[in-house]
């Protein structure tokens, strides 16, 4: 059989690919090459700005179905039928680190799933944690540059990381999560995945409910020590993104079973706790979880550049029945991660074929722009409305309307009966046991004892203090005594 024939990107064949054109035997290079000069200026461009946070991810395609009637909460469709499939996409992913770092370090992973529905794609943006470090999405930038590199030095702070969580104490019930047993998994199939933020169920009656979605592994919990994480990193950079993709090639499909916790929106402005506050939970003694289906991924993208680096998610992407939350954390990402995917791969990223709808056909009238694969013929208009038969709205709202009352201002959240920075996670540490007790006092004084500064010592260990008085005892006299030595 003959091969294809190679040619370059205008079409033509290329005659030699292994000698560059020279004047004479031996002599310089001219700039009439087109094939040297074409590869060597599309090599140059290979790269696209990488992400922030959540650079380095893996992802696989899968299925989501309904195992569980959930009608009586929300109209959405791909949850109206027991039985029912969706094509999905998941994005698994470290935070801190940029492209090139390890996967087995200790650092929130993120959990990002797209649903190809009937209705558009339905992006669920969410971490293995159910809750975050801050509440207000005006501290974002600076929270991550106080984990990010140093500008001087280069590498991560112990100053840098601490001196952050000292000025916010809100942290701390996500730092007992992440510097505890479940701050390491031993890969992505062994953690379960959260919605995290507060979102608004409408069912087809009007009536709003407030939702949390958890993802519960089928595989079991299983995590690292950090000297495990160490010795794994150190060995294979790529350990969860190996496991991953050799689980489903040899047919061993992970899969999560999906509850929600549901709360009727007439009960959020008297619950105890804030609940669209992203550094607190609700007890499933208040709100049980309600199954709702099963998440399978059963297949490996083809080329990881094209599908997982280039995949793009953005928690404004909702579909009927299905809407946000007064959550402050919630409404700012609803900006900015689709305006950091059109920094990173241009306003028209929705038509790369791993973000474009599936099951139904985006109509509108984005025009332009580059890298332009959709912009119409002569009889398609670009405005609305048009007497052409062009798209038109439904006039049909995604969720019940929200009441808001007050004066525009930069207010803090408005606090509820339980609230303060420091109850939820004292709750966490004494549902540990002594030995989980041992190693995330041992975690936490290994980053904190690093610290220059004493006072900035002092103000996070009246953190855990505050949040109980044994867990701020221990955690104070391990980092003296790392600081003695």
């Amino acid at each position: 059989m003959s091969k294809r024939v190679l040619t370059t990107e205008s079409g033509a064949p290329v005659a030699d690919n292994q000698n560059s054109a020279t004047a004479g035997v031996g002599g310089p290079l001219l700039i009439q090459d087109q094939q040297l000069l074409e590869k060597l200026a599309r090599f140059n461009r290979e790269r696209i700005p990488e992400r922030v946070v959540h650079a380095r991810g893996s992802a696989a395609y899968g299925y989501f179905e309904v195992t569980d009637d959930v009608t009586q909460w929300t109209s959405a469709k791909f949850l109206d039928t027991v039985g029912k499939k969706t094509e999905t996409f998941l994005r698994f992913s470290t935070v801190a680190d940029s492209l090139g770092g390890a996967d087995a370090v200790r650092d929130p992973r993120g959990f990002a799933l797209k649903f190809y529905t009937e209705d558009g794609n339905y992006d669920l943006v969410g971490n293995n944690t159910p809750v975050f470090f801050i509440k207000d999405p005006i501290k974002f930038p600076d929270f991550i540059h106080s984990q990010k590199r140093d500008p001087f030095t280069g590498k991560q702070e112990a100053d840098n990381v601490w001196d952050f969580w000292a000025h916010a104490p809100e942290a701390t019930h996500q730092i007992t999560w992440l510097m505890g047993d479940r701050g390491i998994p031993a890969s992505y199939r062994h953690m379960n995945g959260y919605g995290s933020h507060t979102y608004q169920w409408t069912n087809a009656q009007g009536e709003a409910f407030f939702v949390k979605y958890h993802f519960k592994t089928n595989q079991g919990i299983r995590c690292l020590s950090s000297e495990q994480a160490a010795e794994i990193a150190g060995k294979d950079g790529n350990s969860h993104q190996t496991d991953l993709l050799q689980a489903i090639e040899r047919g061993v499909n992970p899969s999560w079973t999906l509850y929600v916790q549901v709360m009727p929106a007439a009960e959020a402005a008297d619950y105890r706790f804030n609940p669209f506050d992203l550094t607190k939970v609700w007890p499933h003694s208040d709100y049980p979880l309600q199954r709702v289906g099963r998440l399978v991924l059963d297949r490996n993208p083809e080329n990881v550049f094209a599908e997982v680096e280039q995949s793009a998610f953005s928690p404004n992407n909702f579909v009927p029945g299905i809407t946000a939350s007064p959550d402050k954390m919630l409404q700012g990402r609803l900006f900015a991660y689709a305006d950091a995917q059109r920094y990173r791969l241009g306003v028209n990223h929705t038509l790369l074929p791993v973000n474009a709808p599936k099951a139904t056909v985006a109509e509108n009238y984005g025009r332009d722009g580059a890298m332009a694969l959709r912009n119409g013929s002569r009889h398609d208009k670009n405005y609305e409305p048009n007497s052409y038969q062009g798209p038109a709205e439904t006039g049909l709202a995604l969720g019940a309307p929200k009441a808001v009352s007050g004066f525009t201002g930069t207010h803090e959240a408005p606090a509820h009966t339980k609230d303060d920075d420091f109850f939820q996670a004292g709750e966490l540490y004494r549902l540990m046991s002594e030995d989980e007790k041992n190693r995330l006092v041992a975690n936490i004084a290994g980053g904190l004892s690093q610290v220059s500064r004493e006072d900035v010592i002092e103000k996070n260990l009246a953190h855990f203090h505050a949040a109980d008085a044994d867990y701020g005892k221990r955690v104070e006299e391990a980092v003296r005594a790392l600081r003695e030595d």
